[in-house]
């Protein structure tokens, strides 16, 4: 594996950038930062595809957790000003993005391919898994954040579609469908617009076409939001207290809603991520049409 000393300036630099702007803007606490310079270190090193759905996803989802962050105070127990991530939340949704784009070195150095399962097959099916993993992650976030406070009445519980309190694990609504289904097709308009920069027309001119990279976001964001809802609506406990707060875990006063105390938020993402970053390549190989050969 050979990179360039660009890469290895712009691997060190760059996630130094993002971590120093998340402590500032208070996304990130000092676990956190550390954290992502380790997860932006080894996207950026790998592709700078990886780089621009990484940057995506940590600003659009930054500016998406404190958007109506007052309304949001009043139904989360966890709530944090700012949504301040720790190392745990960050290695549980980059974790598998950065685990991918380990295998992505290993297997293809350190450069950018286009997608072409025919002449590209490993490169092809280790980025789309980095796209899907971080779709999911940004399109989970959007879903969570934005609906929550854009959706109109209560949400439903993802397996009886029972009516649930807002903030129940596993309840879903349109708005934050529709925000899921937005978050993902972010990441895959970043990547696909990052693909035709780095590699260019005449790279590009006999390669199937590039633009199913949105699409692809786009079902990898509604896969991911499912994939969570589902786990979270059975494995993860949601309870609500007598002043209406939705919390996680069991207690005095606290009513069951839904789930049993089996996973953890953390450990919900971190699944969701690792499955959808597995499916993506599957579900691109049967969407993606065949280009010129």
């Amino acid at each position: 594996m050979t990179c360039s000393s660009v890469r290895w300036i712009a691997a060190l630099v760059v996630p130094v950038a993002i971590a120093h702007h998340g402590l500032r803007k208070g996304s990130l606490d000092r676990s956190g930062a550390a954290a992502g310079f380790l997860v932006g270190f080894l996207l950026t090193l790998a592709n700078w595809t990886f780089l621009a759905m990484l940057l995506t996803f940590f600003l659009s989802s930054s500016k998406a957790t404190k958007f109506r962050s007052k309304q949001k105070q009043k139904f989360e127990d966890d709530f944090k000003e700012g949504g301040q991530r720790n190392w745990r939340q960050v290695l549980c949704n980059g974790g598998a993005a950065a685990q991918f784009a380990c295998l992505y070195m290993i297997e293809c150095g350190c450069h950018e391919h286009p997608i072409d399962f025919h002449e590209h097959f490993h490169s092809s099916v280790l980025a789309l898994a980095v796209l899907g993993s971080l779709a999911a992650a940004n399109a989970d976030t959007w879903a969570s954040e934005l609906g929550t406070v854009l959706a109109r009445g209560q949400p439903r519980l993802i397996t009886n579609l029972r009516k649930v309190p807002t903030g129940t694990n596993g309840g879903v609504s349109l708005a934050g469908t529709l925000a899921s289904l937005l978050g993902g097709a972010l990441v895959g308009l970043a990547c696909w617009l990052t693909q035709l920069a780095a590699l260019g027309d005449r790279s590009l001119a006999t390669r199937p076409p590039q633009w199913p990279l949105v699409t692809v976001g786009l079902l990898a964001g509604l896969l991911g939001s499912t994939v969570d809802s589902l786990l979270g609506a059975t494995l993860q406990f949601s309870g609500v207290t007598e002043k209406g707060v939705v919390v996680e875990r069991p207690g005095t006063g606290v009513r069951p809603i839904s789930g049993r105390p089996l996973l953890d938020n953390h450990s919900v993402n971190l699944l969701m991520t690792i499955v959808t970053g597995c499916l993506t390549p599957l579900l691109a190989h049967a969407l993606w049409p065949a280009g010129l050969h």
